[in-house]
């Protein structure tokens, strides 16, 4: 009688006896090191202790001791004393964990540990596998399962040599009558063994040169499993098991490239069984299979007679979608798709037969436009999206003779496309949309962004009267006062322009200005349908840059969806879009934009990060105004946020004010991110240099310099309560970095009091946020005379302070490390003449250096090399760097060393590569 409680499998009357054994043997020893080895030294105790610890696995409580029986085991598996316990454990008296643990044994021994094995073993190794495999035909799947891949391993590993014909005697050997098995637990046994040699060769660990001989002899193994599948799959008294164990067997041999023409009766065959249910699955997989291998393009004449078989198929397609048999539409579409998919160019080709190449083409369509919702109601539609990218390729891919005449034909099939697209991309009714799990929204999103890139591929083939198309339609459905439309329509109509003009320059379109014209005239009660016009406008920013005029046309709708939070995202990143490409244009709207966005921050309608995006939108907005207007708007937009920050500096610090704080810090720098009264040179070619202004600002102090020295008394006054946290330091580090990336040279009125400030933030509490502020203020003032002083200072201390961190141990402050090093190495690159200061311990930075070298984490090994690179040209002009590296250069050169050992076979994002460069210099400075 067996326990049924859970999945105890052991036998009752054996457990409470097992667990005493368990405690009083000493299943495991403990080495001097700690590492748990194998008890016991001979067969008998060998497998005693295996059963006891695969007992501990499955019903010990304690997780401590069930992970020791676990690496136990692991070992035990790869002891010499394996061979022999292994056997044991396969005995009929063991329970199915048990026999399990023993076939697992043997493959791992055979797989891994070939080399022991002496050659006058293997025929008795052969035969045992043999018999076990014929005793457990009739047994546990799962040990069945694992003797053969044993076998399968035993195979691999001595043929050609040494056992020529190894699948023709696996067929003869249980083709025999005896051992008192019947022929069918004989066949399933066969078929098992036969389809998981071709798998176990494709994980084998077989040397490279091993592989190409073993595949070749698998090859021409071919002939004797080919045969033997057809008679079984064609006999009409074969189980159903038998058939589809056939069919999984037929998957796994097409993986190794049988050729097309080879296994052309058994895929024919395959065709055949589709019909049968309990058959159609492993059909499919073996007819994928089979006709995506990359060398079965050469076969042309079978791929011809493919095509008759599936289109064969439609009829059986069609009654599945009648009765809503969605795997055996996902099946059909599979087949007919992969076909398509991996042949399109070879069926093209096929001029005579181009016809029932296009029949294919339709059947795909029709799966495409399947009906029903996805993924509710259909879930195969998405397999066929990629086809058309491959299709589109080949075709365009021809000489343009040709490409003209199979644009003929093809562009109509396109244009239908276009249409069952948008079709599928349509919502259901609100009152389904709203049954629906947030997971289903879900893949119906991903899903319309799949078919969204499908139309921007299609526009490459169909060009400027694809957008003609969809004006029509939509102009008709919008002017038809006679016939009642669906809001899903529209959107639908409209999710086509978005998707072609977020990514083509629609700027020449003639469509675009009655698209403009049409956008107001849509009864917008959806917030779907809201969301795609919001998104459609704000994909259209920059032909609004170019036709101005259309602005007042479209920015009262954007203006107006602000107010709703439903559409926050559509609409806040539509007026980020037009206030950035059309900045110049929106002067005149700038008093009511200005005031909307204060409305809607204030309100707090949005979360915090389309808050941030706001910012930017006003930021842009207020760049292209006079100077006097930016600084009234600024006074009026962030004087509430100023005075709420007042009063939350003189409060004590507690989490809730700490996130106001931070969201206040957070919209300030959103706002001078895009603040930027002056062009910039986007083109400039020396990303190492400050970027160029193409454009003087206009007299007078900054806008944003204005602001920050107005605030800066309470950004100190924060920072004085708040510098233990990270955070909160780093949002107001944040505010000044983003000042000097937009506002460069502008920033000079406050380098002075900024490096005095940051001075002493660093030197009170070490933060990285802090370094990385130093290093843009480095990267932008450290070459000017005026500003040298302020920022000479600033890196010193900083550098004086991080050094003493070093020296208590710098491994829990990596961050700071990282930032350390780059921070060295932009000063080494805009101002070498900082390491000439006789304040500045060159030596200690270049150790520094060395230790950082050896951190674990990536970024902070990519940062050091940077430092190296700069530091090491530099020893000519550098004498206090040149002194170092001529003292100390072979302890670089050993970390370098060490390093390189260390990340070999890793991938660190061109930290090796940075090595060797770092190398070379070290070959000509150093006096070896």
């Amino acid at each position: 009688m067996f326990l049924s409680q859970g999945n105890q499998l052991f036998p009752a009357s054996k457990r409470s006896e097992d667990c005493v054994c368990l405690l009083s043997v000493g299943l495991f020893s403990q080495t001097p090191t700690g590492v748990w080895s194998v008890a016991a030294n001979i067969s008998h105790k060998s497998m005693f202790n295996s059963c006891m610890a695969l007992h501990q696995l499955y019903y010990d409580p304690n997780i401590e001791n069930k992970n020791l029986a676990q690496k136990w085991l692991m070992q035990a598996q790869v002891s010499p004393q394996a061979w022999q316990f292994c056997w044991a454990l396969l005995s009929p008296d063991k329970v199915p964990e048990i026999q399990y643990f023993g076939a697992s044994a043997l493959h791992t021994k055979i797989s891994r540990y070939w080399s022991d094995i002496p050659t006058d073993q293997y025929e008795s190794l052969k035969s045992q596998l043999f018999s076990q495999i014929a005793c457990f035909s009739s047994g546990s799947k799962m040990v069945l399962t694992r003797l053969c891949v044993a076998l399968a391993s035993l195979a691999l590993n001595t043929m050609p040599e040494a056992w020529p014909g190894a699948v023709a005697e696996m067929v003869r050997v249980f083709q025999e009558e005896g051992g008192g098995v019947d022929g069918r637990a004989r066949c399933l046994a066969l078929l098992e063994l036969l389809t998981v040699l071709p798998e176990e060769f494709q994980t084998s660990r077989l040397p490279q040169y091993r592989k190409g001989q073993v595949r070749g002899a698998l090859g021409r193994e071919w002939g004797s499993v080919c045969p033997l599948l057809q008679q079984l799959l064609r006999r009409t008294d074969s189980p159903g098991a038998v058939k589809a164990r056939v069919l999984r067997c037929l998957s796994s041999w097409v993986l190794l490239d049988v050729p097309l023409s080879e296994s052309e009766g058994l895929v024919h065959d395959c065709f055949s069984a589709l019909p049968d249910p309990e058959l159609f699955d492993t059909a499919v997989e073996a007819i994928v299979n089979a006709i995506s291998q990359p060398d079965s393009q050469r076969y042309v004449n079978t791929l011809l007679k493919l095509v008759p078989q599936v289109l064969a198929l439609q009829e059986q397609l069609r009654e599945a979608v009648q009765n809503g048999d969605m795997e055996t539409c996902h099946g059909i579409c599979r087949i007919a798709v992969t076909l398509g998919e991996n042949h399109s160019r070879t069926l093209l080709e096929q001029v005579d037969h181009w016809q029932s190449f296009l029949a294919l083409v339709n059947m795909i369509m029709f799966c495409t436009g399947i009906p029903g919702h996805y993924p509710v109601n259909e879930t195969t539609s998405s397999l066929t999206l990629t086809f058309w990218y491959t299709l589109q390729d080949e075709i365009m891919s021809f000489e343009s003779d040709k490409q003209a005449v199979y644009l003929q034909v093809y562009r109509p099939v396109y244009f239908q496309l276009v249409d069952v697209l948008l079709h599928k991309a349509q919502f259901p009714s609100d009152q389904e949309y709203a049954s629906w799990s947030s997971d289903e929204k879900e893949q119906f999103r991903i899903y319309r962004v799949d078919i969204s890139d499908t139309l921007m591929y299609v526009y490459e083939m169909l060009g400027a009267e694809l957008l003609s198309n969809l004006y029509d339609k939509l102009g008709r459905l919008l002017t038809n006062a006679e016939q009642p439309t669906s809001w899903q329509h529209t959107e639908a109509l409209l999710y086509g322009f978005q998707s072609i003009a977020e990514t083509i320059d629609v700027n020449y379109s003639d469509v675009i200005p009655g698209l403009i014209g049409l956008i107001p005239r849509i009864n917008i009660n959806n917030v779907q349908l809201a969301d795609t016009v919001m998104f459609t406008i704000g994909a259209l920013a920059e032909w609004l840059a170019d036709h101005p005029v259309m602005l007042s046309s479209v920015l009262p709708l954007v203006l107006q969806a602000l107010g709703n939070p439903d559409l926050s995202v559509s609409s806040v990143s539509t007026l980020k879009k037009i206030c950035r490409e059309c900045k110049y244009d929106l002067p005149p709207y700038a008093t009511n934009i200005v005031a909307v966005s204060q409305e809607v921050l204030i309100k707090q309608i949005h979360k915090t990060s389309q808050c941030m995006w706001l910012m930017q939108a006003l930021g842009f907005l207020l760049s292209a105004l006079p100077v006097e207007d930016i600084l009234r708007n600024l006074h009026s937009l962030i004087t509430p946020y100023i005075q709420q920050l007042e009063k939350l500096a003189d409060e004590t610090p507690n989490p809730s004010n700490k996130l106001a704080i931070i969201h206040i810090l957070g919209l300030l720098s959103n706002l001078f991110t895009t603040l930027d009264i002056s062009k910039q040179d986007d083109e400039s070619a020396d990303s190492s240099a400050p970027p160029v202004k193409t454009a003087p600002p206009p007299p007078g102090p900054n806008p944003v310099v204005v602001v920050l020295q107005q605030v800066f008394a309470l950004i100190q006054t924060v920072l004085s309560k708040w510098l233990n946290d990270s955070q909160v330091v780093e949002a107001v580090c944040a505010i000044f970095e983003k000042s000097v990336k937009t506002l460069l040279h502008d920033f000079a009125p406050m380098v002075s009091q900024l490096s005095e400030m940051l001075g002493q933030m660093y030197g009170t509490i070490p933060q990285a946020s802090a370094l990385d502020l130093t290093r843009q203020m480095v990267h932008i003032f450290a070459s000017e005379t005026d500003h040298f002083p302020p920022i000479k200072a600033l890196f010193e201390l900083v550098t004086s302070v991080t050094l003493s961190i070093f020296q208590q141990g710098p491994r829990d402050h990596p961050d700071i490390v990282d930032s350390f090093m780059q921070l060295q190495a932009q000063a080494l690159k805009r101002k070498p003449d900082l390491f000439l200061s006789e304040s500045l311990d060159v030596k200690a930075v270049f150790h520094c250096g060395v230790l950082s070298l050896k951190f674990p984490e990536a970024p902070t090994v990519k940062s050091t090399c940077l430092f190296f690179t700069e530091l090491l040209p530099h020893c000519s002009d550098v004498p206090p760097l040149a002194r170092v590296v001529q003292e100390d250069g072979k302890l670089l050169v050993q970390a370098v060393l060490e390093v390189r050992s260390l990340f070999v076979g890793r991938t660190l994002s061109s930290t090796p590569s940075m090595l060797p460069h770092a190398s070379s210099y070290l070959c000509l400075v150093l006096p070896f």
